[in-house]
């Protein structure tokens, strides 16, 4: 590094923590990718918290002349987010928001994600209006700063439109508030010359009439090409202009610390229908039409769309998925009339047909959201999925489009298909494409210079209709706009930023090429994660994201580690990266598999975690032999760990919890974390006895996790009967006869094998296990219940021959019919597994803890609890970090006890909420009474 970024860092670790600075090998090549299919690699990676490290950082920038770029999410597709100078990443940290008291305002932080906006607005009949395609992963920062929409936020709903004030920090560390009239009176007093050029650009522009059309027209569509300029013809007060100036700036111009957004209506009635058309200049006369009537959107989808999700109806046909949504159920039902009647001048396919029933409906939506995953899934391995998206106004529709697809066909992109928002005018086009040889690279700088031709020359449409201009099109800037409103746009960065520092590249480069330099490798590295296209969707269920590192900057890596080895061209930098991996890569991850639920593509980066750990422990190494011995010797290992666990819970009796504490803390300490952490939650021996039991004609077979063979209850917990006995006790209050497989403390479903790699091992554990299940179950007749949701999910996959069910499902299906419930008036907090999230048993666990309690709590923001079997003792930081939103939650809640389906999880969740957790099993036997006939 330069001696002035050395004099950065010195002069900010004053200030910023060392765990929050990044220079270390792997994390700058983590952070230097995005959604897009650029790759930069920065100098220096900071995660930033608050406002005013923002503007102390700024201000050491700009003494030093080094440049800057922010990050949220790093969902953005053409380049945004990446920078080879210093990346600044506002995300975990910058998560506070505030709802006026009508809800109709909201004023947030960068770093919320917008769906999760749209979590907390619903129960006021509010929601987040931009509604740009990622707003399950993109942050409010990135979706204001890209002015991201999607298929019904339009131009009448988009950031620009619904933004009322800002917060920012400017370049050189100047804080500003819009919304506030002292910040705005000394900032005015501080910078009367800032103040006087945006005064002045709005007056030239005014009087420019030729140029004031322009913009009005330009913006008559989605428009995000360049810096957005509408505000100097819509707002009068210089401040209101600054503040709309913000979207669509990339941030280029400053950073965004708050906005006060306007929230949007939520219609509670909303129906759809599936349209199809034999042509697709058909198809958007159709949308043209209905643009006049009572329609939210119209989303075309091309027959390549269509082939690509198996549409079993479009084979050959273009559709356009349209709906309506409205306030009252007679309105909703009298706009369907109004937009059946607009359509009965066109020639359908199938007749036309809305549907309000949801089931049905989201079928459709299914199938519309499917399109860019299965297209990236089925491209060839090794190449890249880019999504552009364009916008014609829509008069010029039905033959821009055809013009388009014969563009895409033209250029040997054959497999390209045509899908979006076709009520806006607005369309992405999907290629997949390598970039790996200078044919390859002309092949798509060709075709983006005709569809340049297209768009602007022709039909004077938008190049960036809502994915921001990226470098992708910042060479193209001027070309669409012209010389005066890029002047324009040139004056007002020069304003705010007139050393160029503050991303730099992004809307304004001189380098006319730069749109196809810098393009990040996509190797491949393992089966399971190949087809990943680092979109970053995954994030939000990932459970280390800002803590090691995400699931995508796992696979990021790892396809660096075989890039390198593949090569052969740095084995010093190879080395670094395969030793810094083990720890943030490798011991860090859960494996949980919930990143899975938020990826296009279901890729399961758990599965590359196994694989790595099964390369680490290849048959015949010490590790695998260990393995190995306690697979063959397991009811040996019980009998040794039940007097361990016997032992510290006397130490724990004896001393207390305070000393307890401490000593188990130093020794720790001392061994260097090999020692593994024991906490209060920590439960007392289970010694299995002989259950009295009496026939009964329903009989269930249940397994006991070896967990549960082992662990009792903890000190605190307020029902001390161990689970095992709790199980019985509640099966055989509704009527079942207990059965227990032979041989059962030798039994193991293999899921402690799995997580460490020694699949070959877990495969065999699990066989056993089913083969004794299948006796016990007289060859399947009688279901299989196992205590532990974890040790299910494996079950379920890799068994065959038995029905099998966990304690959640098999208590709703089976028993609910043969109890009777009396919910207690006290909240409980409920904690939903990973392995019951994947097993779609959600809302089946809320629905019986509801039956149970009056108030049931699910904590927001808390997924995978980090526990992943012996994570939790091992790595605590990890469970630690995952649960960091649980305690305030349940405080403010007033929750007494905690409910879950796991007992290691349970135990973290004692260990991090400061209550006890128990199973659910215990909550249903304290609610419940026998129906007696």
């Amino acid at each position: 590094m330069s001696k002035n970024y050395n004099s950065f860092l010195e002069e900010i670790s004053a200030f910023v923590p060392k765990d929050r600075i990044y220079t270390d090998e792997l994390r700058l090549l983590a952070w230097g990718t995005d959604a897009g299919f650029y790759r930069l690699i920065p100098k220096i990676v900071i995660r930033s918290v608050d406002e005013q490290e923002i503007s102390r950082i700024l201000l050491i920038a700009d003494s030093l002349n080094l440049p800057v770029t922010f990050r949220a999410a790093g969902t953005s597709l053409s380049g945004q987010s990446i920078s080879d100078s210093i990346l600044i990443v506002a995300g975990k940290h910058w998560e506070k928001y505030t709802i006026s008291p009508d809800y109709k305002t909201i004023t947030l932080q960068p770093g919320l994600i917008g769906e999760r906006v749209n979590q907390i607005l619903k129960p006021f009949g509010r929601k987040f209006a931009p509604d740009p395609a990622s707003v399950k992963s993109a942050m409010v920062g990135g979706i204001i700063m890209n002015n991201a929409s999607g298929m019904n936020c339009g131009t009448h709903a988009n950031s620009d439109k619904m933004l009322l004030s800002v917060r920012i920090v400017m370049a050189d560390g100047t804080i500003l508030d819009t919304g506030n009239e002292n910040s705005k009176r000394n900032f005015a007093k501080k910078k009367p010359d800032f103040i006087k050029g945006i005064e002045a650009l709005r007056d030239k522009i005014r009087n420019d009439e030729k140029l004031s059309e322009r913009i009005r027209y330009k913006y008559s569509i989605k428009n995000v090409t360049g810096l957005n300029i509408l505000p100097f013809v819509e707002h009068d007060d210089p401040f209101e202009i600054i503040t709309h100036l913000m979207v669509g700036s990339e941030g280029t111009l400053a950073f965004l610390s708050e906005a006060t957004m306007k929230t949007g209506y939520d219609y509670p009635f909303s129906a759809s229908a599936m349209l199809y058309f034999k042509d697709i200049k058909e198809a958007c006369r159709a949308v043209v039409a209905m643009k006049k009537g009572p329609v939210m959107g119209a989303e075309l989808l091309d027959s390549k769309s269509l082939s690509s999700v198996n549409d079993p109806t479009g084979e050959g046909l273009t559709a356009v998925l349209t709906e309506t949504k409205a306030a009252t159920k007679q309105e909703l039902d009298d706009q369907i009339k109004e937009i059946e009647t607009i359509l009965e001048s066109f020639e359908t396919y199938t007749p036309v047909h809305f549907t309000d029933k949801e089931s049905e409906y989201s079928k459709y939506w299914n199938i519309r959201s499917g399109i860019f995953p299965s297209v990236g899934g089925t491209r060839e391995l090794g190449t890249t999925t880019l999504i552009e998206d364009v916008a014609f106004h829509i008069e010029n529709l039905p033959e821009a489009t055809a013009e388009l697809q014969a563009l895409l066909v033209k250029h040997g992109y054959a497999d390209a298909c045509i899908y979006g928002h076709a009520l806006e005018g607005n369309y992405h086009f999907i290629i997949n494409q390598a970039f790996d040889t200078d044919e390859k690279v002309r092949k798509y700088e060709n075709l983006m210079n005709e569809v340049k031709t297209l768009v602007v020359d022709k039909y004077d449409g938008s190049l960036k209709a809502e994915h921001g201009t990226g470098r992708n099109m910042a060479p193209f800037v001027k070309y669409e706009w012209g010389e005066a409103a890029f002047e324009v746009m040139k004056e007002v960065k020069n304003l705010f930023d007139p050393k160029n520092l503050i991303n730099p590249g992004v809307i304004f480069n001189d380098d006319p090429e730069c749109h196809i330099k810098n393009f990040k490798p996509l190797p491949l590295t393992n089966a399971h994660v190949d087809k990943c296209i680092e979109c970053g969707f995954c994030e939000v269920n990932c459970l280390t994201c800002g803590f090691t590192l995400s699931s995508r900057q796992r696979i990021v890596i790892r396809r660096e580690i075989s890039r390198l080895r593949k090569s052969g061209e740095d084995n010093e930098r190879l080395a670094k990266l395969e030793q810094q991996y083990k720890y943030l890569g490798n011991q860090t991850c859960a494996g949980d598999g919930l990143c899975s639920m938020s990826c296009p593509m279901n890729i399961n980066v758990g599965d590359l975690t196994h694989d790595i750990r099964q390369e680490e422990l290849p048959v015949g190494s010490l590790g695998y032999k260990i393995g190995d011995f306690a697979a063959n010797h397991f009811q040996g290992m019980k009998s040794i760990l039940r007097p361990v666990l016997s032992l510290a819970n006397g130490a724990h009796s004896v001393l207390g919890t305070k000393t307890m504490t401490s000593l188990t803390k130093g020794i720790r300490y001392v061994s260097m974390d090999n020692f593994p952490l024991w906490t209060p939650a920590m439960p007392k021996a289970y010694y299995p006895h002989k259950i009295t039991q009496k026939s009964e004609p329903l009989k269930v077979v249940y397994f006991p996790s070896c967990l549960n063979q082992m662990m009792g209850t903890a000190k605190e917990t307020p029902d001390a009967t161990p689970l095992v006995d709790k199980t019985v006790q509640l099966l055989q209050k509704a009527g079942y006869e207990v059965i227990f497989p032979k041989d059962m403390d030798k039994l193991c479903c293999g899921t402690i094998w799995e997580s460490k790699g020694m699949m070959d091992i877990a495969d065999r554990k699990s066989a056993e296990l089913e083969e004794a299940l299948f006796a016990a179950t007289e060859q399947g007749k009688y279901p299989v219940l196992c205590d532990q949701s974890p040790c299910l999910h494996r079950m379920r996959n890799v068994m065959t021959k038995v029905k099998l069910y966990e304690p959640v499902e098999f208590i709703y299906t089976f028993l609910k019919d043969k109890l009777d419930f009396t919910p207690i008036d006290k909240p409980v907090s409920i904690h939903i597994t990973c392995s019951t999230q994947k097993m779609g048993l959600r809302d089946q666990m809320v629905a019986l803890a509801s039956l149970c309690s009056t108030k049931v709590i699910v904590p927001e923001e808390v997924g995978c609890c980090g526990f992943a079997g012996d994570k939790g003792f091992t790595h605590p930081e990890v469970n630690t970090y995952a649960l960091r939103k649980l305690k305030p939650q349940l405080e403010k809640a007033g929750v007494e006890v905690g409910y879950s389906n796991s007992r290691t999880c349970e135990i973290g969740l004692t260990t991090n909420s400061g209550i006890p957790y128990i199973s659910i099993v215990y909550l249903v036997d304290q609610c419940t009474t026998a129906i007696t006939k």
